[in-house]
This record gives C-alpha cells, sequence and structure tokens, in this order.
C-alpha cells in the first residue's frame, strides 16, 4: 500500500514538472514577437543587429534631416549624441514629431538604415521616453528642462 502511494505521488510530481516545462516553453516561444529591445543610435552602429531582428531605437530627431518624400515615406536621423541612425519611415507620423524632439521607432536595421513599422513622439513640451533620456545621459546630450 505504501509504495503505491509512494508512486503515485511520484508520478504526480513528474506530470506537474513536465507540465510546468511545457507551459514555459510555450509562453516564451508565443512571446518572441513581442519582446522588442531598445538600443541607442549609438549602439546600433557599434554592433548593427541582424536584418531579421525587430527592436526599439530612441534618440532626438536630428536638426535638417526631416525629408518628406513621396506619399507617405518620410526620411529621418535620429541621435543620441554619439551616432546618428538614418530612419525611413512609410506611414502618418504623430501630430508632435518635429525635428529636435524625442522619438521612439520600432522596426529593423537593414543595409545601414533603419525602417520603421511604428513611431512614437513625446506626448507632451517635457516628457521624454525613459530609455531615450537613459541614452542621451550616457552621452552627455541630456539637458534636463526643468533647469
Amino acid at each position: 500500500m505504501k509504495s503505491l502511494k509512494k508512486q503515485r505521488r511520484i508520478q504526480i510530481i513528474m506530470v506537474t514538472a513536465v507540465a510546468l516545462v511545457l507551459s514555459t516553453v510555450l509562453i516564451g516561444y508565443a512571446m518572441r514577437d513581442g519582446i522588442n529591445f531598445f538600443r541607442a543610435p549609438s549602439q546600433v552602429i557599434a554592433e548593427p543587429p541582424m536584418p531579421s531582428e525587430v527592436f526599439r531605437i530612441g534618440g532626438l530627431v536630428a536638426t535638417g534631416t526631416l525629408q518628406r518624400g513621396q506619399g507617405e515615406v518620410i526620411r529621418f536621423e535620429v541621435t543620441d549624441g554619439g551616432a546618428s541612425v538614418p530612419v525611413v519611415f512609410s506611414g502618418v507620423l504623430p501630430d508632435l514629431f518635429a525635428e529636435d524632439q524625442g522619438m521612439v521607432g520600432t522596426g529593423s536595421y537593414i543595409n545601414g538604415v533603419f525602417e520603421a513599422t511604428e513611431i512614437l513622439a513625446k506626448h507632451d513640451e517635457t516628457y521624454m521616453p525613459k530609455e531615450v533620456v537613459d541614452a542621451l545621459k550616457a552621452q552627455g546630450v541630456y539637458q534636463d528642462p526643468e533647469g
């Protein structure tokens, strides 16, 4: 009798462990496309990511680089003070998107150009995403808007 209870307990523990491992693997597999790592322009230039990798880039829109092309194609450069990365985006930009303002873009780095699928801009006069502030501080470019 005791042997049967012990064997049953071991089976339950084994099934639970397998189910836990399987669920962890399935969750990780499902999230692989939803996880976007943030990179500053200096990091992208130093270690260019694979063209198939989707990530977020952030910094300031470089002054004098904003060009509107045919249709909805927009070209500009994003900088963190240490390096600049050319960006191309096809779509409608947010209303608050402007030169010398913070932005975050999602997309891929292909042939030396960041091809953005989404562009986010600051939502008020003083807000800037934490990742962008950290990248600008690391380059010594960030200036606190409150003085």
